[in-house]
Formats: structure tokens, C-alpha cells, sequence
């Protein structure tokens, strides 16, 4: 079956009592290196994946459909290393997460996480991330276990819940999708240890991390089986392209320009046309 290797690659990985940190990867070739340099995993984050394909910010703009191809150009040329793709909101409705389930598995990734978050954004706010009630959250994942073909491909329930202000239910949310049968929870924000120390006691599943403070001592000890690279190499390859290309520009009297003032996140805001996003989304989200 198509990806079956990379699925017990990853499941083995998340048997063991260590915690290992996942590559940010969006194209076979940035695959390859993460592979090459020992990364036992890579993800196919969205907003990557939106970058990527669109060239546009974070704005849940990419379409399913969108996605599964460019995860299927990796798995294709990476078949045995394990892709974990994001698949935000799932696209929709439960319903919709099984659709987006059996086309990712198909293509061939290893594991697919589906957010409690409520987007597409309803309208131009800030601030905390608004969640999907408990039992929607739920659902969503019991759909993406009935779709799955492959019983080794791994669904992980993300959550948002670290980062509302008073993130009482962290430890019932992350129960609530452990007893669905998600076989991995992943915590999106910024979470000390008490609430590690919490979520590791009770689920019964591994614990994923999007990123890992100081603070936090002994994680494989709570749970955690991974820990998102960041994205940090994406922005620095956009920005070494830019000034290699610009070298290239001058050599042939295409451009004057000067070198680049901005660092590389700037950069990535100015090329993917940020401003113009957040103007539209003032405009004309309600």
C-alpha cells in the first residue's frame, strides 16, 4: 500500500520513550535533505504549503485539493519517509475531513492532523484563535478514523486551546480526542510545563509539540514523541534565493537594486503580498 513503510516508520518512532524534531519541509527536494540529514519525519505544514503553491500568507486560501498534489509530489519521490501533512480544519465539516483523509492517504503520507480551530476566519479579528465546540472537534476526528484504509496511517488531533487566554480545558480537549481514538495530540502555541505535566497524565496517546521552550524539562518523560523543526529554514531559502538572484540580476544588467535591508521574515511578508492580505481582509471580512 501506497505509503504503508513510511507509516510504521513513524509509528515506531512514536513508540519510543524520546522525542525527536520534525523537518519543515514543501517540496521533494527540501524532503530529500531532511531525509539525508537524519530528520526521522517532515511536515508539510499549511501555511508552507500555502507559500509554496500560492505564494500567499496563511490564510486557509489553499484548496484541498491544492495540498493533496503537493504532498503527493513528495511521497512520490520520498516513499518511505514519513510525511506528516496539516491539514487545518480539515476543509470543512466532518464530512469534509473524510474526504481529505482519503485523498491524502492515497497519496501516500504517513500521518495527517486535523485543527480545532474555527476557519476559515469568519472575520477580520485578532487576538486568540476561536475553537470549534468540543463535540464538533470530536467528530471530526472519529470521521478521519473511519476514513482511513490504512489502519497504520496516523491521525493526530491538534488543538488550539494553549493559546486562549485561560486555557482551563487544555487537559479535557486533549482527553475528549485521546478517547475518540486520535492516535496523537498535538498542542499549537506555547505551553509551559504544568501543562504538559497535565496533558501528559491524562491522554494515553503521544504527545506532539509545535515548538518547545527552555522552560520545559524532560518532555519525552510527559509524552512527547515530537516537536516541530519551525519553519526558520523555509524563510532563509526564500531569502537566499532572493539574494542569489539578485547577484545574477546585477551580473546582467537586469536590476540595480540594492542588497537587501529586510530580514528574512520581512521578506516573506513583502513577497507574499501581507499587506495587500490583511487590506482585503479589513475590506471585506464580517
Amino acid at each position: 500500500m501506497n505509503g504503508s513503510r513510511a507509516r510504521l516508520l513513524l509509528r515506531q518512532s512514536l513508540q519510543k520513550a524520546e522525542c525527536n524534531f520534525v523537518a519543515s519541509v514543501f517540496d521533494p527536494i527540501s524532503a530529500r535533505i531532511a531525509d539525508q540529514l537524519g530528520y526521522r519525519s517532515g511536515i508539510l505544514a499549511g501555511s508552507v504549503a500555502s507559500l509554496s503553491v500560492l505564494g500567499a500568507p496563511d490564510l486557509i486560501l489553499l484548496t484541498l485539493s491544492e495540498l493533496v498534489e503537493q504532498a503527493r509530489r513528495v511521497c512520490r519521490t520520498m516513499p518511505d519517509f514519513p510525511l506528516i501533512v496539516d491539514a487545518d480544519h480539515g476543509y470543512g465539516n466532518a464530512l469534509n475531513v473524510r474526504r481529505a483523509v482519503e485523498d491524502l492517504e492515497a497519496a501516500g503520507v504517513a500521518a495527517i492532523t486535523i485543527e480545532d480551530t474555527d476557519l476559515p476566519l469568519k472575520s477580520d479579528r485578532a487576538g486568540a484563535p476561536e475553537l470549534v465546540p468540543l463535540e464538533t472537534g470530536v467528530a471530526k476526528i472519529a470521521a478521519a478514523l473511519d476514513a482511513r484504509r490504512d489502519e497504520k496511517l496516523v491521525i493526530i488531533a491538534r488543538t488550539s486551546v494553549a493559546a486562549l487566554p485561560e486555557p482551563a480545558n487544555l487537559a479535557l480537549r486533549c482527553r475528549a480526542y485521546a478517547e475518540a481514538g486520535a492516535d496523537a495530540v498535538f498542542l499549537s502555541g506555547a505551553i509551559g510545563q504544568p501543562g504538559l505535566v497535565e496533558v501528559g497524565k491524562s491522554v494515553n496517546c503521544p504527545i506532539v509539540l509545535s515548538s518547545i521552550s527552555p522552560a520545559i524539562a524532560d518532555a519525552a518523560q510527559h509524552g512527547v514523541r515530537l516537536v516541530l523543526g519551525g519553519h526558520d529554514p523555509v524563510r532563509q531559502a526564500i531569502a537566499a534565493l532572493y539574494d542569489a538572484m539578485l547577484v545574477q540580476a546585477r551580473k546582467h544588467g537586469v536590476s540595480d537594486a540594492p542588497d537587501r535591508s529586510s530580514d528574512a521574515g520581512d521578506l516573506l511578508a513583502k513577497l507574499t503580498l501581507a499587506g495587500q492580505y490583511e487590506a482585503w481582509k479589513t475590506r471585506f471580512l464580517r
